[in-house]
């Protein structure tokens, strides 16, 4: 396997965690949830924090999750009980965590290098370690997904009143889902960190972009009919995505400081792409009603005649 290709699979498997969270609030609760660009940098600078203090990077990992999982309940809180706009309140918490950033790291950037310094990829591979911590996740997604508070959480995205009508509470629902969104978001900061030997307060800008353009090129490309195949989807969207990149870096006229702009062309086409495909689809319906119609008209014409005969 090429070098290149290797190391897109490496980064798809890596982001595929901050996917799927961008899944939850973007597809399941049709949350527009900003607060995913800070909450990435929180993850990574939890752990690094940890991490160079001595501290096991699997538990430092485990904080990470619980720092994010904070995060997002307090943007829940804020849109739920605050009666906050979504869109609004995500901004205010990624703003507000900016300084919270800086106060975990204490400097801009931490660096995860040096003998001293053991991250969970110390004595495994990227490429063997992250597919099984993927997997696992994925499956644990696709099972709380079918309990009582899963299938409340799904019913809260695609129909708030209906859900309310039957006593559910779609305030503590959301919270809780935006919370388990930010806690995937920040364990793949905690693991993207680890992997490319820093921490940098900026780390996490962008995140969310990267995060829809893994879950519609999925959807895309796989379908997600089922919850197992939606989660399937995201984290396979996700390295589709990265290969994406790879084959656009190893063009002559494209640059490292284009990837913003590739990624917004491919979330462009990728949102464009399904309604064009309906449209034509659409037309090719109408087109084969108008024949069969001209053709059942021209053989009652035809029967006509020959009564007259």
């Amino acid at each position: 396997m090429p070098v290149w290709l290797s190391g897109a699979f490496e980064l798809g498997l890596l982001y595929s965690l901050m996917a799927l969270g961008v899944y939850i609030t973007f597809r399941i609760l049709d949350f527009p949830d900003l607060t995913v660009d800070a909450s990435f940098t929180t993850g990574a600078g939890v752990a690094a924090v940890m991490i160079t203090n001595g501290t096991s990077p699997w538990l430092a990992c485990l904080a990470a999750f619980g720092a994010g999982a904070a995060a997002g309940a307090v943007t829940g809180l804020l849109h739920t009980k605050g009666k906050i706009n979504g869109l609004l309140s995500g901004i205010l918490m990624m703003i507000a965590l900016y300084s919270i950033n800086m106060r975990i790291m204490g400097v801009p950037n931490i660096a995860l290098m040096g003998a001293d310094i053991e991250t969970v990829f110390t004595s495994v591979d990227v490429l063997v370690l992250m597919p099984i911590i993927v997997i696992i996740i994925k499956l644990l997604l696709d099972l709380f997904f079918r309990t009582d508070l899963g299938l409340s959480l799904r019913a809260t995205g695609d129909n708030e009143r209906m859900i309310r009508s039957f006593g559910t509470n779609t305030d503590t629902t959301k919270i809780l889902g935006i919370a388990l969104s930010n806690g995937l978001v920040a364990l793949s900061g905690s693991f993207i960190a680890q992997q490319s030997g820093f921490a940098d307060i900026q780390m996490g800008v962008g995140m969310i972009v990267i995060g829809l353009a893994s879950v519609i090129i999925g959807e895309a490309l796989f379908g997600a009919r089922t919850i197992f195949r939606a989660t399937l989807a995201v984290v396979l969207g996700s390295i589709v995505y990265r290969i994406i990149i790879g084959l656009a870096y190893r063009s002559d006229f494209l640059e490292a400081s284009d990837l913003k702009l590739i990624t917004a062309v491919i979330v462009i086409i990728a949102l464009v792409f399904p309604s064009i495909q309906k449209s034509w689809r659409q037309k090719n319906l109408a087109r084969r009603r108008t024949v069969d119609l001209l053709a059942g008209m021209n053989g009652t014409n035809a029967e006509a005649k020959g009564g007259e005969r």
